[in-house]
């Protein structure tokens, strides 16, 4: 929360209007017991320390089992207790105005007054003091949010005491989320309860099973997720500044008043269900024209079935045919559409260029917005929708996530070691403390933990947070005549701990070492069985490179392959908001004083924070839905895909082939699907060795995210297409994916034709994914 300051004695004589309005900060979490309170009264000691006024609403605060009370010094005004209850208490509303605190922690804001309060529920009592200049920060669980209430209920049978309104999001200045694993989760009840097993409980919280703290966690996630949406929007939009903001999807579906219509909107319902997105349906219209019988039952029956999926139907004028490309793309771009669904063409070449075509007009238009055809054989198998049950690692090949990641062998081999990773979107949102934090709760425990590399950047907070953990000295590497610093992953062996601490998953280690990355070296203590903690920014995974480049402005170098972190027991993200990572910044606790000024108006602009904070939060909660699946549970919240899938990814010899390589890869990861990458080059033109450079890199890539890679020949550029079909049909290829076409004069195209342009004519039994590269 920012620095709250006490009123002025000429401010509180100012009628309520005009008086300096309090702020609100809102943690959110899953469950009870997952950190909120640790959290909210760590935040109170930190204020104090910095000379704000801060009291603790009593009565409301429960320490959590097993938790440090790192509040008990903070005053505590009492509230009022309810009449033959020991144990319920609401506010003291006047106490509280009475002695006027600047910031005031209130534990638990679901909560109704008794029937005789002035004010109904606790939320109306925190209005009250907003609106006095007194600053709020409050917990609440996702299942006790109106909306989320209900959602949580059918998902998991949870409910709040009292359902709070949905508009709390709104009116709170910061949300921030506690992450929790399941696992975690379970291990904390038992722990404070003395009992194992998924039954466990905390005081006035209901038992949890592992899928159901799994569900509310994905389900807080991506709350959270649209909030952070919701406000960078709102400052684009504030700026001026146009297109899709962040990285939330949003999928429009052109339909026409026919009978495949309905088809093309469930479609564009699953893509944005596994997107995690919203859709919208459009169906444009000469302005005047009857409509037919038929037409108007086509209409009447499409409106029901985008209402019933949660998408928004909407009639749009079509002056002439010929200006549906415009139309189209003109409201595509007003919506802040990332991707429209349609029908593939039945036209011919020589139609096309007869009566103009819809498709050739959109591939010259489109920007930043990616273009869906839906295959046509639709018509003949339609488009039921069946269960999403994961097959056996065998079968799913490399995007098969079985319930662990050591598989189904995992008794035949070796025992490998555990791995937990903290994600974070930024720099200091405090990875490596929570990492310290829980080798410290291990060893108390009596394991046996060690640090195998700490990077501190100085932070003396973090520094002190290593405690009595040993700390494996590092090794010395001479670099072209500089003495650099690696961890020294064969003394970890040596020492063969327990559990062993490496920071910074995505480094590289220096030139002529054993392993070029750190994840490497990782991976290595974990088939020697030690298990590893570990941490990581989100702008490091390989697949968000272009998304992370695009919102920032930023390319990152150092990257894991997502199949790391698909590869972990447990992912978790320390979410901070960007208001409090940017204080942080200021008082030097992430990077140097001389660094401060730059860094908060380069990277650490709060736009990038907010972006990145975004894709963060949507990460994890799609990671969270992979394992829901993989626990063969049938109510994850993106719900089911149809079928097998294939992918195809069609990849030129440009600068655009890695951004489609990782486009693939992400697709291919949610819909399970096995993928491939194919560059086509004309036979007998000599390749450069920079091209064969390229070609080789491309290929690493795919290799390391788990796809396969083939060059083919083609006789010459005009038959590229009809090699890639035949790759397509041997792989039976469900998908197709390829790069908007370069831009070209009408004499070009129809000398050499276009190698998209002929696939959308010819691969009509496939879906076409055409990307922007933009």
């Amino acid at each position: 929360m920012e620095e709250q300051r006490r009123e002025t004695p000429d401010e509180r004589l100012l009628p309520l209007p005009k008086r300096r309005h309090g702020r609100l900060k809102l943690y959110i979490g899953p469950v009870n017991g997952c950190g909120k309170t640790y959290e909210l009264l760590q935040e109170g000691q930190l204020l104090k320390a910095r000379g704000v006024d801060v009291a603790v609403a009593g009565g409301s605060t429960q320490y959590p089992a097993g938790l440090a009370e790192p509040g008990t010094e903070l005053e505590s005004i009492p509230g009022i207790r309810w009449p033959g209850n020991a144990v319920k208490q609401d506010l003291d509303v006047e106490a509280i105005l009475a002695r006027n605190p600047d910031v005031l922690l209130i534990d638990g804001l679901a909560h109704r007054n008794r029937p005789e309060a002035r004010r109904r529920t606790r939320l109306d009592d925190i209005r009250c003091l907003l609106a006095h200049g007194i600053s709020v920060i409050t917990t609440v669980n996702v299942y006790e949010l109106d909306g989320a209430n209900e959602e949580a209920r059918a998902l998991s049978g949870l409910a709040g005491e009292a359902a709070v309104s949905a508009d709390v999001l709104a009116l709170a200045d910061e949300v921030r989320l506690i992450d929790i694993t399941p696992e975690t989760m379970i291990a904390r009840l038992a722990a404070a309860e003395g009992a194992g097993g998924e039954g466990a409980t905390l005081p006035g919280a209901p038992a949890f099973r592992r899928d159901h703290v799994a569900l509310l966690r994905e389900l807080a996630l991506r709350l959270v997720a649209k909030d952070a949406h919701a406000s960078l929007a709102q400052r684009r939009e504030a700026k001026g500044m146009v297109g899709p903001a962040g990285s939330a999807e949003r999928i429009l579906v052109a339909v026409q008043y026919h009978w495949n219509g309905s088809l093309y909107i469930r479609r564009g319902q699953q893509i944005a269900r596994r997107l995690n997105g919203d859709m919208l349906v459009a169906a444009f219209i000469r302005p005047g024209k009857k409509l037919t019988r038929e037409e108007r039952a086509f209409r009447r029956s499409m409106r029901k079935l985008t209402e019933k999926v949660g998408g928004r139907f909407e009639e749009r004028p079509l002056p002439s045919r010929r200006s549906f490309p415009d139309a189209l793309n003109r409201y595509a771009a007003e919506q802040k559409a990332t991707r429209i669904v349609l029908g593939h063409s039945r036209q011919t070449r020589l139609q096309e260029l007869w009566h103009g075509s819809a498709v050739n007009g959109l591939l010259r238009r489109m920007d930043r917005i990616d273009l869906f055809f839906m295959a046509d054989r639709s018509l003949y198998e339609g488009e039921r929708v069946l269960a999403a049950k994961m097959r056996g690692p065998a079968a799913a090949g490399s995007q098969g996530r079985s319930d662990s990641p050591r598989g189904e062998d995992a008794a035949a081999a070796p025992k490998r070691g555990s791995f937990k990773v903290y994600v974070g979107s930024a720099p200091g949102v405090g990875k490596t403390y929570a990492m310290l934090r829980e080798g410290n709760e291990l060893q108390r425990k009596g394991l046996h933990v060690i640090i195998g590399l700490l990077e501190t950047h100085g932070r003396s907070d973090t520094q002190a947070q290593a405690g009595s953990l040993a700390i494996v000295p590092r090794r010395i590497v001479t670099y072209r005549g500089a003495r650099l610093e690696e961890m020294d992953t064969e003394a970890v062996l040596r020492f063969r701990p327990d559990v062993v601490l490496v920071d910074e998953l995505a480094h590289s280690n220096v030139p002529g070492s054993a392993r070029k990355k750190r994840y490497m070296d990782v991976l290595e203590l974990l088939n020697a069985g030690i298990s590893v903690i570990s941490t990581v920014n989100v702008q490091h995974l390989e697949s968000l490179n272009d998304a992370v480049g695009q919102l920032t402005g930023i390319r990152v170098r150092e990257t894991v392959p997502d199949r790391v972190l698909h590869a972990a027991d447990e992912v978790q993200l320390i979410d901070v908001t960007p208001q409090m990572l940017r204080q942080r910044m200021r008082e030097g606790k992430i990077y140097a004083m001389e660094k401060v000024e730059q860094a908060l108006t380069h990277f650490f602009k709060t736009e990038n924070l907010i972006a990145l904070r975004e894709l963060a939060l949507r990460e994890i909660a799609d990671d969270v839905d992979e394992r829901l699946e993989s626990w063969e549970r049938t109510s994850s919240l993106r719900g089911p895909w149809r079928r097998h899938e294939a992918i195809i990814v069609c990849v030129p010899n440009a600068p655009s082939a890695e951004t489609l390589i990782r486009r693939g890869f992400r697709i291919s990861w949610r819909l399970k699907a096995e993928w491939h990458v194919i560059h086509v080059r004309p036979r007998g033109r000599e390749a450069a060795e920079e091209e064969l450079s390229r070609i080789a890199g491309l290929e690493e890539m795919t290799v390391r995210l788990g796809g396969t890679f083939q060059v083919h020949d083609a006789a010459k550029s005009e038959l590229v297409h009809q090699v890639i079909l035949c790759q397509a049909a041997a792989c039976r290829a469900t998908q197709l994916i390829v790069g908007q076409p370069r831009k070209r004069t009408l004499a070009k195209e129809l000398v050499r034709g276009s190698t998209v342009r002929s696939l959308l004519r010819h691969a009509r039994d496939m879906d076409v994914l055409v990307v922007s590269c933009q």
